[in-house]
């Protein structure tokens, strides 16, 4: 009976992550078809390893780790070099009143598809899924000052693009900083 009901909880807990799986594999795939195949994938692959889970507390970060490497292995297997200005943000139509706050919502998700992959990658776990950097790093396999370090770069071109596409005309010159 416990292992039922911890099956029924594992299940339950797998489609309650679907939407943020799925909101970050568009993201990451760029391509809504794709992305839900590499869902499909990590939550097949999560089944049939679902033994492997020590810590359900951690349950959201392992199925994004899944994820990520099912993305790599996509990756190896189909290396693509498209042009990222082929791609399109798509948005929705919607009344005048609501125009600038779509438009700049389309230019956040044009600056981020823009970003290369391991800083969209970095911040769509960060600051869209609200991950903590040990767990991105668990996702992405990579040191936490990594995760520090390309999250503040990708940051930093978002700023520097987001603001010259509102005011090209404003210098962003930085002063210097001591850093100790």
């Amino acid at each position: 009976m416990d292992k039922l009901f911890a099956n029924r909880e594992f299940r339950r807990r797998l489609a309650a992550a679907h939407p943020r799986l799925l909101r970050t594999a568009i993201v990451w795939t760029r391509s809504k078809e794709l992305a839900e195949d590499l869902v499909q994938e990590a939550a097949t692959k999560a089944l049939r390893k679902s033994r492997q889970l020590r810590d359900v507390k951690a349950m959201e970060a392992w199925l994004f780790r899944i994820m990520m490497n099912c993305w790599r292995d996509h990756l190896r297997r189909n290396p693509s070099h498209e042009d990222i200005d082929e791609h399109e943000v798509s948005t929705q139509h919607t009344p005048e009143s609501d125009n600038s706050r779509l438009e700049l919502i389309r230019m956040v998700r044009q600056a981020v598809v823009q970003l290369p992959d391991n800083f969209r990658q970095t911040i769509m776990l960060v600051d869209i899924e609200g991950f903590s950097y040990i767990e991105t790093a668990k996702i992405l396999d990579v040191p936490v000052g990594t995760v520090m370090s390309r999250l503040s770069r990708a940051r930093s071109r978002l700023r520097d693009q987001l603001c010259n596409k509102l005011n090209p005309s404003v210098d962003l010159g930085r002063p210097l900083r001591r850093v100790k």
